[in-house]
């Protein structure tokens, strides 16, 4: 150390600096224990420290204490991995060794996303798992929500998820519990109603291994039964679409145990949040029509538009991760949008956008820029929230 030299100029014993080892007197050692515990010695200088703690027992007492110290102002690591590393680790073995039965686009989001929620699962004690969880959503444009517990909402999912199973022609988690209508919330009620107990932790291994066997499945029979129906009881959907529903609604329900725990959680990656906003895109327009005519949207001005003909449109201009452009058809689920009948413009983040149609964003609140014609706007980001359910 150049400060050094001046300081101490009888240190050196008259040697140059890469003449051999340092030979330093014991006061001098001592005096560099502070810079040797902040790595902050140079390479002869920390040698010579090094050597002399080995014969020194109060010198070498010392240098521990001055480590623990330096050790309690660095700024402690987090212990929890990077939410992104699975994915990361997986497309970089996939790189170099392609799996022998890959799993379809559109299902890997509900593989990653149903690997998220299990991780931060994973360590939860039985505090976490009683943990109080507000579900929330939008029923006939009033906000609506239920109460439960973390174990709860992980049931919800099991069965919830048990419509994909019973499509592919799997178990039914629910077993003979119910012969309700397919729909989510009478699944979801009929589950806790058919529990002995409020759900425990014991609900993780099920809705983990189902989660498993629907991944399998779908990969193992491959993309030739991307358009199953599924059936939600008052509508279908394609399995491929499913499965984007099915993850989109885990990380939903993993932000919400996350806020009851007060733990931080991101959303999904960029490509993964592009298909799941990319479903609430096609899904708004036939959204639109069932609204209109159940009083809860603005009347159609003028004659349908004929299947396959552009007609009026919005923009909705989805920034940041997962982001992109869509023209929604306004008048007819069965026109083709257009930007030449464009009519209004609304711009705003991905995850924002998918909370709206989670119902935790309530519509007039959406952070939101938008241009044109008011109602129009107005219709579709309500239309947006009525995507929602428990």
């Amino acid at each position: 150390m150049s400060g050094y030299r001046a300081g101490h100029p009888e240190a050196y014993d008259d040697q140059e600096k890469d003449a051999g080892p340092l030979v330093l007197e014991h006061h001098v050692l001592k005096s560099l224990l502070g810079a040797w515990a902040l790595a902050a010695c140079a390479q002869a200088e920390a040698a010579a420290v090094e050597e002399h703690l080995g014969t020194c027992g109060p010198c070498a007492d010392e240098a521990l204490r001055l480590r623990a110290a330096v050790g309690l102002l660095q700024r402690p690591e987090s212990l929890d991995p990077d939410p992104g590393l699975r994915t990361r680790v997986l497309e970089s073995c996939l790189e170099r060794r392609p799996p022998r039965i890959p799993v379809p686009e559109w299902a890997a989001p509900y593989d990653a996303e149903t690997a998220r929620l299990d991780a931060l699962l994973q360590d939860f004690g039985d505090s976490e798992w009683h943990a109080p969880v507000r579900l929330r959503w939008y029923e006939s444009d009033e906000a609506s929500s239920r109460r439960t517990t973390v174990a709860g909402v992980i049931a919800h999912l099991l069965a919830v998820d048990g419509l994909v199973a019973v499509a592919l022609g799997l178990d039914d988690p629910l077993g003979d519990a119910t012969a309700v209508r397919p729909t989510p919330s009478d699944r979801t009620e009929a589950y806790w109603r058919a529990s002995r107990f409020p759900p425990t932790r014991s609900v993780r291994a099920p809705w983990r291994e189902q989660s498993h066997v629907l991944v399998r499945t779908v990969s193992f029979t491959g993309d030739g039964t991307g358009r199953l129906p599924v059936s939600y009881g008052d509508y279908e959907l394609p399995l491929h679409d499913a499965m984007l529903d099915r993850a989109f609604e885990c990380w939903v329900h993993a932000e919400d145990i996350a806020e009851a725990v007060d733990y931080p959680y991101d959303p999904p990656s960029g490509r993964h949040l592009h298909h799941i906003v990319d479903l609430a895109a096609r899904m708004l327009p036939a959204v639109l029509e069932h609204r209109r005519l159940h009083g809860l949207a603005s009347p159609v001005e003028r004659h349908l538009v004929a299947a396959g003909e552009p007609g009026r449109s919005l923009r909705l201009e989805i920034e940041g991760s997962g982001g992109g452009e869509w023209l929604i058809p306004l008048d007819s689920p069965a026109a083709k949008g257009s930007a030449e009948h464009e009519v209004a413009h609304v711009a705003l983040d991905g995850a924002e956008f998918c909370r709206l149609a989670a119902g935790h964003v309530p519509p007039r609140e959406a952070a939101v820029g938008q241009v044109g014609d008011r109602e129009a706007i107005r219709d579709v980001l309500f239309a947006a929230a009525s995507m929602s359910r428990m």
